[in-house]
């Protein structure tokens, strides 16, 4: 039977692993995001062409095989090797970024022509256009899918216990072959990898809020489920149902 002490021996180092990988993983991949994302909109289309190219690789590879690659193949041709940890988060980051690209490209695009043609009537340079107009107001606009995109990031991070990685599904797979237990032990990675995702969820939540803020946007209501009217409010529905239905009459 697994007990705290396997857990805190054997999970919670590899639940810091795993935080150390995200973190690591994200921020290459949102440093990989913005800058092949901006340079697909560039107005030179051999920037395009490489930005696009990159996009295009990359998206179409497997995190896992590029994980391989670059612990068992790099070192045939370099002569030497990454370690395992850092081979995990090149390939997370680079395969990751390329999907956060086509956010930040998308946004970009979603921003009004007319702002940008203030930036030029304003002698604004590209770089100053991006920094003080565009990306401003696109950054509200990706924060909903950076969300979804860093959850999937987390669970890819399960990935890296095959290159010998000791995250907490390594420490897992020890464990249960230790104690020759599958229940409890993937129930319990089950559980952890749901509340890290929560936690990452709220976070982003208030930096959405945050950003939308920032640009003059009001956050969205709560839903439904949460939000409770008051009896002037039900009343005033009520009167404006019964005028809806009388108009239509």
């Amino acid at each position: 039977m697994m007990t705290s002490k396997f857990f805190f021996e054997w999970f919670l180092p590899g639940i810091w692993i795993t935080i150390q990988v995200l973190v690591y993983s994200a921020v290459l991949a949102g440093v990989v995001s913005f800058v092949i994302g901006t340079l697909r909109t560039s107005r030179f289309w051999i920037v395009r062409f490489l930005a696009g190219t990159y996009f295009e690789i990359f998206r179409g590879m497997s995190a896992l095989i590029m994980m391989f690659w670059m612990a068992f193949v790099v070192p045939l041709m370099l002569g030497w090797q990454f370690v395992p940890m850092f081979s995990g988060v090149l390939a997370l980051g680079l395969t990751y970024g390329a999907y956060g690209s086509e956010i930040v490209r998308g946004a970009l695009a979603a921003v009004p022509p007319a702002q940008r043609e203030a930036g030029i009537a304003l002698s604004f340079t590209r770089m100053q256009r991006l920094r003080r107009i565009e990306l401003p107001q696109a950054w509200p606009e990706m924060v909903p899918p950076f969300n979804n995109l860093l959850i999937e990031l987390m669970k890819g991070t399960a990935l890296v216990s095959v290159i010998t990685v000791a995250d907490m599904t390594f420490a897992g797979n020890l464990v249960r072959l230790s104690k020759n237990e599958s229940m409890p032990i993937y129930t319990l990675l089950l559980v952890l990898y749901f509340v890290l995702a929560f936690i990452l969820t709220r976070g982003m939540r208030m930096l959405e809020r945050k950003a939308k803020a920032g640009v003059g946007r009001a956050p969205e209501g709560r839903t439904i489920l949460t939000r409770k009217l008051s009896p002037k409010g039900e009343l005033d529905q009520a009167r404006a149902g019964t005028a809806g239905a009388g108009g239509a009459g």
